[in-house]
């Protein structure tokens, strides 16, 4: 069998199916970003879901792509530890979440970019991903992200230039004590998911003029670096994955007006079509990729 997961900094969605394509399960497990979190949390994690565990014997392939599988280190340490909870695996793919967001976006050449707990941008060629940058993370890029878009709202909150009546919304849905703010960016695990939360305060559906420029600002800076740095923007359309995407679509479409941006598909998660994508593959007896 073949299990299939588009993990995150906050979720990870998994989907088993047979070799004639057929879903056997979906299931969603907690965050799995090997670049944010210890060995032993991510086994932690893994273990916790009762359904991967109860068919972990089954899997033979595995193809997972993931938020911080960037790079060589990480995604070594991830492929090991699939390696040794799903024991009868014996081809274990593991790949950054951008080609989850191509293959579930587009079949044609086309910028993609991921808006979720971090973000990040690639230009699919309709075959392969290619990176203008590499994606150095919360503390230094993810523009538009969950996380950066929480630092945002941090920093206005304590700095007094968030709007007083905003501001006092702001301290009776989140627990503003600098302590327990500082404790859980500096010493828990996961601060970027922990920093994504607080994005939700301007998501809502009926946003605040302050909600709005928040938005911009951060979109806009999102288009000036991963955008606007490859040439194909001007002749190929620009899709986003993830929620913040989804939940601000609005805003992105707006700024890209204003940029001269084509925008083709926004999607809130890519694992319905990043299922469509292999199945495909299973229909074509092609080489699973």
């Amino acid at each position: 069998m073949i299990l299939i997961a588009d993990g995150g900094s906050t979720k990870a969605d998994w989907i088993l199916l047979n070799l004639e394509g057929e879903q056997v399960f979906k299931t969603r497990t907690e965050g799995l970003n090997p670049a944010v979190l210890s060995d032993d949390e991510l086994i932690r994690r893994i273990q916790a879901n009762e359904t991967l565990a109860e068919h972990k014997g089954k899997v033979e392939k595995i193809f997972f792509y993931g938020a911080g599988c960037g790079t060589d280190k990480p995604t070594a340490a991830l492929k090991s530890i699939f390696e040794s909870f799903f024991i009868n695996a014996t081809d274990v793919i593991v790949k950054e979440d951008t080609y989850a967001a191509a293959y579930a976006a587009t079949t044609e050449p086309g910028i993609v970019c991921i808006l979720g707990t971090g973000s990040n941008s690639c230009f699919f060629d309709g075959k392969d991903v290619h990176m203008k940058l590499p994606s150095l993370g919360y503390v230094l890029m993810d523009e538009a992200s969950g996380n950066h878009i929480g630092k945002k709202l941090i920093r206005d909150y304590f700095y007094k230039k968030m709007p007083e009546s905003i501001a006092k919304q702001f301290e009776e849905q989140y627990d503003v004590d600098a302590d327990v703010i500082k404790a859980n960016i500096y010493k828990k695990e996961n601060p970027n998911t922990y920093l994504a939360t607080f994005a939700e305060f301007i998501l809502a559906n009926e946003r605040t003029e302050y909600a709005n420029l928040v938005l911009k600002k951060v979109i806009l800076e999102f288009f000036k670096n991963r955008i606007l740095t490859f040439d194909e923007y001007k002749t190929c359309p620009v899709h986003f994955v993830g929620s913040i995407a989804y939940f601000s679509a609005d805003i992105i479409n707006e700024v890209a007006d204003e940029l001269g941006v084509t925008i083709g598909k926004i999607i809130r998660r890519p694992i319905d079509g990043l299922l469509d994508y292999h199945k495909g593959l299973l229909e074509n007896d092609s080489k699973l990729v």
